[in-house]
């Protein structure tokens, strides 16, 4: 087993990330309220919230476009899966946390996860109510396993950031942290512990909180989103409680305060002006920057150009490949504070955040009332589309 214990099991080399005792974003935890699950930015859009046209358009704008729409369906069979009969007697495991952990996460790996972090369920991470008829949610799991995957980089450097294959890069990441999750909560309940997954149709949790805690990335600009030290926000997840002892990660520090207090990208070249550029704020009992969760959802929702928005992904200078001179740079940014104000300057310089056609590989395609036909908007420049926007 010495070759097991030596070898590189991660894809990224999260063991080079400083680990830190508590995450860099300010959390007083004593003051962190649960959130409803029906008040998010598109389920308040669904109750019309927004007006009539984003009440009918949220229930079309991810299945409206044919890849998307697979992905959502398939996302969506998987919505009764995440729980489960748990086995009547603990199997013969480790006694060792670490060694049950890192079990856990090479099986999540085994099954094409990019990232798994664990920490301990924090009591405010859980939503108080379930979305759409607020069922109350009470879940006593001791811990979280969170699990990302890549939204892939080929395509997030083709698309324009608002076109027709934002969704469907969303739900690829949905779909696949879906199933790996389903997947590890079974294979949990089959050792003789609880597990429920969390995933895009069927979540209980919220993952930011999750995400800092299991060292899997800080806080951004971009809302409240949390940024990977090497997949950027290009990333989705999903999340599995449990009670499996398990050993908990640490958070990380890997300079990204800094950078996003000075770089602002994602806030000058948003569609909707729904983020900020401003400071960051204490609200609710947590430090972030503000976002404007309304602009966001109409934007998001309302596109008539394409289906969804992931323009911040796209202009994020942590959106990177992980090639070798890309590893270099990202080394230095999270190293340098002199390097992380060069990246942002050289970032617009070097021209990247824009669309590279040559990688486009999917169709721009429309369903309406059933018929799928080429869209009846045509793409423009990102900044014609905020006359596009229902405010």
């Amino acid at each position: 087993m010495s070759g097991y214990h030596e070898r590189n099991w991660e894809p990224f080399p999260m063991d080079s990330i400083k680990r830190v005792d508590r995450p860099t974003t300010v959390i007083h935890e004593d003051q962190v309220k649960r959130v409803d699950e029906r008040e998010s930015g598109f389920n308040r859009a669904f109750r019309g919230d927004f007006g009539e046209r984003l009440s009918l358009e949220v229930r079309r704008f991810v299945p409206k476009q044919p890849v998307s729409g697979a992905l959502l369906w398939m996302t969506s069979n998987m919505m009764r899966m995440v729980d489960g009969l748990v086995a009547a007697r603990h199997a013969p495991l480790p006694e060792d946390p670490a060694a049950i952990s890192r079990h856990i996460k090479e099986l999540a790996y085994f099954l094409r996860a990019d990232a798994v972090g664990i920490c301990k369920l924090p009591q405010y991470a859980v939503y108080t109510h379930k979305f759409p008829k607020g069922d109350p949610i009470e879940l006593n799991h001791t811990y979280a396993i969170a699990v990302l995957v890549d939204q892939d980089w080929r395509t997030a450097n083709a698309f324009t950031g608002s076109d027709w294959i934002s969704n469907a890069m969303s739900f690829l990441a949905y779909s696949t942290t879906g199933f790996i999750a389903c997947i590890l909560a079974e294979y949990i309940r089959r050792l003789g512990y609880p597990a429920r997954a969390h995933h895009a149709r069927n979540y209980q949790v919220v993952l930011p909180p999750i995400l800092l805690w299991a060292g899997l990335g800080e806080m951004a600009r971009m809302g409240d989103c949390v940024i990977h030290p090497f997949m950027g926000p290009r990333f989705k997840g999903a999340v599995v409680t449990t009670d499996l002892p398990l050993l908990v990660d640490k958070p990380i520090d890997f300079g990204l305060q800094d950078f996003c207090s000075k770089c602002k990208k994602c806030a000058r070249e948003c569609p909707s002006g729904a983020i900020s550029s401003g400071d960051k704020v204490m609200d609710k009992g947590y430090e972030h920057w503000p976002l404007n969760a309304e602009r966001c959802t109409r934007m998001r929702v309302g596109n008539k150009r394409g289906s969804g928005c992931g323009t911040c992904l796209k202009v994020c200078p942590w959106n990177k490949p992980y090639t070798l001179f890309h590893r270099g740079v990202n080394w230095t940014m999270r190293h340098s504070a002199l390097a992380r104000s060069l990246a942002i300057k050289f970032d617009d310089l070097l021209g990247y955040g824009k669309p590279h056609y040559e990688d486009k590989w999917w169709f721009d395609l429309e369903e309406v009332d059933g018929i799928i036909d080429v869209p009846r908007y045509s793409v423009k420049d990102q900044k014609d589309f905020k006359q596009d926007i229902d405010y």
